[in-house]
Order: C-alpha cells, then structure tokens, then sequence
C-alpha cells in the first residue's frame, strides 16, 4: 500500500479528541507532508490549554501511523494562538511598552530554550529577505523542527501579514511577552506592539532596547531554531542583535544583480567583524517562468550569487525563483512554502540543506 495524505488522514480521523469529536471531524490537521519514511503535520488548536491536552491524541497518531509500511519517523507539532491577557484587578490590560533604552549585560547571552539564532540579512532592501524568512520558517516547521520567526525589521516590520498572525500579543503580568503562533511556527514582531500604520521613530538607544526585550522578554518556548528578520544595511539593530544574543549565524539574501551583490558584501563583512558566522548566501528571484508562454527569463541575471559565494569561500544554500504566486501568497497571510508546487520545494531543499548543517 502506498502511503499517501488520504492513507493518513483515513488512519488517524477517527481518534477521539478529550471534547468529543473526531480529530477527523475538528479538521485540526495542517501542514501535512509526506517525504520517503516520514510524515509530518502540524495540529493547530484554539489555545494552549487544549494543545496541553491533545498529548494523547499524539501519542496515538503516532502510534498508528509508524504502524504504515514504510513508516519509520512521523513528527507531529501542536500550535496555539497566544492566551488572551488577563485584566488585572484595577481594570484594563495590562501592557509592555518597547523601546526603552537597553540594561547591562555581559556580553552576548542565549535565550533559554532557543538551540540556535539565526540572523537573516541583505545588504539592502527589496531583495525579498523578508518572504525568504517567511517561507523558510514554514519549510523548517514542515520538516519537524520547533521554529521561532522574530520580525526585528523595526522600520518596516511585514511578517504579521506574511504570516497571518494579528492583535496584540499578550503581556500579563507588564514583564513577559506571549507571541502569537501559526503554520507551527511562533511569532513576535514589534508590528505587533504598534497601531497599523505607526511609524517607529527611535534613536540608537531606544532600538537596543526594544531589540533586547524582544529577545530576551518573548516566552519563546523550547525552539531548534530562531529566525531573525533582520532590517536591510548594516545598522544599529544588527549591532544590537550580535551585542546581545548569541547569534549561531547568519543567512545573506541577495538577488543576482551586480547592485545587490555590492551590498550583500557589506553586510557579510559586517556579520564578520561582529564575530557572527556567515552560514551561506541564497539568491532569490533568480529565474522567472513566463506564466502563458513558459519561457524561462533572468529578469535580475542569474548565478551571480553563486559565484560571489565561491570567491568569498562561503556555501552557496540555493536558488529561488520569482513567482507572482510568492507574491500572493504573503500577501494572504499563507506563505507559498505551505504548498507543493515547484517553489514549496525549493524551500523545502533549503530548509533540509540547513537541518543536514546541523542547523534546526
């Protein structure tokens, strides 16, 4: 028999979830994705109080699944949106503001849970990093691995849409932030903290600190890996960023152009001096496919990244492509790396590049 996503679903429908229902019947199955021996899918529910009490549900999913022949792993991860915040007792929510100036600490610090920081970078905007982070995120999440996404792009904070994630996260007790959760992934950006349109006006000082809080008082949870949309250039929150986490490494965007790749250099040459690892370099829009005609076109060139990789020495992680689906699909909140088609799968190799690198 060949195990397939209606195999599956037929396998585990009919397990009884702690309300009453069929698992079947709540449609909480998402992300589902079957790759030689393994299957993996994500269970997303209402809070975290019922993702506490479908343990069992998972245990029997996987118990009846790793019964399939063929089946050798099966990875199942639980999400919830963030708890509603509690109102204290004078009345009102209680609230966290961002942007105070940073508190001593020695040296960079890790944040308890997290295996590994990630920092995602490009020399300058509109190379996509953001989408890339996005949908490399979702990929990670599809391949089994706990994933934090921090949108630390303080001037132009866009992963609350891409991701499909809204209101304000919860802060209970004024100290702690809950982040919001969705496609297994967990989110924070400081878009959240913010009115729809607000600009952020800060100085140097008040970036370190929202930077600092946003690392250090998220309850980020147990993650294999945190991604870090970092703002383009090479500014005060990349500094504040490698001053106060202990950074694993960091991912270059770049597009294949002469003009990106002159900035993609800065930002590698800055990553160094501030003692990050540079862990490869991705070329994004490389090739476009004429919808109607199906001629393959290099609208930015193509391959330049690749050979930059190689004269600086660094791992070339892959191409992807430009796509008006890419496009769609951030813009409605489900990034295209949820999908099957071509582009999923590029995604998909790039996140299995970095799981095989140790990374996740």
């Amino acid at each position: 028999m060949s195990v397939n996503r209606e195999v599956v679903l037929r396998e585990i429908s009919e397990i009884t979830l702690p309300g009453g229902e069929t698992l079947g019947q709540a449609d909480l199955v998402r992300a589902l994705v079957i790759e030689n021996d393994t299957i993996r899918f994500v269970l997303e529910v209402d809070n975290a109080e019922a993702a506490r009490a479908l343990a069992p549900v998972e245990a029997e999913a996987k118990r009846r699944l790793m019964a399939l022949p063929g089946i050798a792993q099966v990875h199942i991860v639980t999400t919830a949106p963030a708890a509603k915040p509690a109102a204290p007792a004078g009345g009102g929510a209680p609230s966290l503001k961002l942007g105070g100036h940073p508190t001593a600490q020695a040296g960079p610090q890790p944040i308890p849970g997290v295996r590994h920081i990630i920092a995602i970078g490009s020399g300058k905007g509109g190379v996509g990093k953001s989408t890339v982070t996005s949908n490399l995120a979702v990929a990670l999440a599809k391949a089994g691995r706990k994933v934090g996404l921090l949108d630390a792009d303080i001037y132009g904070p866009s992963q609350p849409r891409m991701m499909g994630v809204s209101g304000r996260p919860a802060s209970p007790d004024g100290q702690r932030i809950e982040p919001l959760h969705a496609h297994g992934v967990t989110v924070m950006s400081i878009g959240l903290m913010l009115k729809e349109g607000e600009a952020v006006v800060w100085r140097g000082p008040m970036l370190m600190g929202a930077i600092q809080q946003l690392l250090q008082q998220v309850n980020w949870g147990e993650l294999d890996v945190l991604l870090i949309d970092l703002p383009p250039g090479t500014g005060d929150v990349q500094l504040s960023l490698c001053q106060k986490a202990a950074v694993t490494g960091a991912l270059i965007v770049s597009t294949p152009q002469d003009v990106a790749l002159l900035d993609a250099r800065r930002a590698i040459d800055m990553f160094r001096k501030l003692k990050a690892p540079v862990l490869g370099l991705i070329e994004n829009m490389s090739s476009y496919v004429c919808p109607n005609c199906g001629e393959e076109a290099h609208l930015f060139g193509h391959g330049g990244v690749a050979v930059e990789a190689e004269t600086l020495g660094l791992p070339f992680l892959g191409e992807l492509p430009l796509e008006l689906e890419v496009r769609l699909a951030g813009d409605s909140g489900r990034p295209v790396a949820l999908g099957d088609g071509a582009t999923a799968q590029a995604y998909a190799r790039l996140a299995d590049r970095l799981v095989r690198g140790g990374i996740g």
